[in-house]
């Protein structure tokens, strides 16, 4: 039985109730001062705790589908190639006025790639105020080797706003993604053009969880990643400022930010990779109330919803999920159906794999370079 089946799950349950009634069954025979009775009674308590903790985690994952199979929970399943689906007919597809720049922060231990900057590019620990929404967040720019060598120093460079899922730290997409280390080995074996990444957490509002919502008397979180990130990156680095200039992914709550900002901010970012990404906005004790009270602002957030109500924008999206994260996967299908002209929508897809840093490492090359062919080469 599969790590995902119900049965399993059930299981798990009936042996944990059964082993609590056989301890309550057998405690008062243990009830003895001998060296065996209390290593006895000590294995009942150990064995009926182990049940319980091991059918609490699989309800976890059943919910929030961590992993998707035993090879994915034990680290043997390796996925297989990933499976990229174009829509018919897709192609690859000046300074911003004042702005403040990015703040330099102490570094912490993260690090990027070993080397000489013009070797293997250089990891900024910063932070990215905020003018127009007054919030700031924490985070890393890469800089690729390019941006360090002479033939490259009059030239600007694309970025790629990275965010990661909700609480996740900004860190994890250096430590447990290496989206720099993966840009670096693409950039070595020429599958992609030289860009700038841009990584941060999907709320500049911790701890609260501001899906990227503009909230009512409350942060301005879209406005954050539409207006004040642009601005505060080129006012410190050479990014570009045309209109391929820019793109943003994300994993989990970072997914949805992504398609959600493409399609409610498309001049600033007209191409976005969402990694096992959702399409609503969640709604719980996290994000508390995002939308004032108002019907309408909830449907908008809607991504779906968007697509059958509202235009469509001239944006290119690429959905990226495993083929075993079921419920993902079921909604990436719905929403690229309803994708019309001039919005084009692609599909990644591994076979196998959960709502997990391992499905997302690999799919993270697919998306570099769908992502490079859509933006404007330094």
């Amino acid at each position: 039985m599969g790590l995902t089946s119900h049965k399993v799950l059930l299981l798990a349950a009936v042996l944990t109730v059964a082993l609590v009634a056989a301890t309550l069954w057998i405690w008062p025979r243990l009830a003895v001062r001998s060296w065996p009775a209390l290593f006895a009674r000590l294995g009942t308590v150990l064995v009926t705790q182990l049940a319980l903790v091991c059918t609490l985690g699989l309800l976890a994952n059943d919910y929030f589908a961590f992993y998707a199979s035993w090879g994915d929970l034990l680290g043997t399943d390796q996925g297989g190639a990933v499976t990229l689906r174009t829509a018919p007919g897709a192609k690859p597809s000046g300074p911003s006025g004042p702005a403040v720049g990015v703040v330099p922060l102490p570094g912490d231990g993260v690090h990027g790639p070993a080397g000489s900057p013009a070797q293997v590019g250089r990891l900024d620990h910063v932070r990215l105020p905020g003018v127009v929404s007054g919030l700031s967040s924490d985070g890393y720019v890469y800089l690729p080797p390019q941006y360090f060598q002479p033939a490259y120093q009059q030239r600007s460079f694309p970025a790629v706003v990275v965010l990661t899922g909700f609480p996740g730290d900004a860190k994890n997409l250096v430590t447990k993604l290496d989206y720099p280390g993966t840009l670096l080995r693409e950039l070595r074996a020429g599958t992609v053009a030289p860009s700038v990444q841009v990584l941060l957490r999907p709320s500049p509002s911790m701890p609260r969880d501001s899906e990227c919502e503009d909230v009512p008397g409350g942060p301005q979180a879209r406005t954050y990643f539409a207006t004040d990130v642009p601005k505060a990156i080129r006012a410190s680095y050479r990014v570009q400022a045309g209109p391929r200039s820019l793109a943003m992914i994300g994993d989990s709550t970072g997914g949805y930010c992504a398609l959600k900002l493409a399609l409610t901010s498309p001049e600033t970012y007209p191409a976005a990779v969402s990694l096992s990404g959702y399409y609503k906005a969640a709604e719980d004790v996290t994000t508390g109330d995002l939308f004032g009270g108002s019907p309408q602002r909830r449907q908008e957030a809607d991504l779906s919803w968007r697509l059958t109500h509202l235009p469509q924008p001239a944006v290119s999206l690429l959905l990226a999920d495993s083929l075993e994260d079921g419920s993902t996967y079921a909604e990436a299908q719905a929403f690229a159906a309803l994708a019309r002209p001039p919005l084009t929508v692609d599909q990644a897809t591994v076979d196998s794999g959960g709502h997990n840093f391992t499905t997302w490492t690999r799919l993270i090359p697919t998306a570099l370079q769908w992502l490079s062919a859509r933006l404007t080469a330094p």
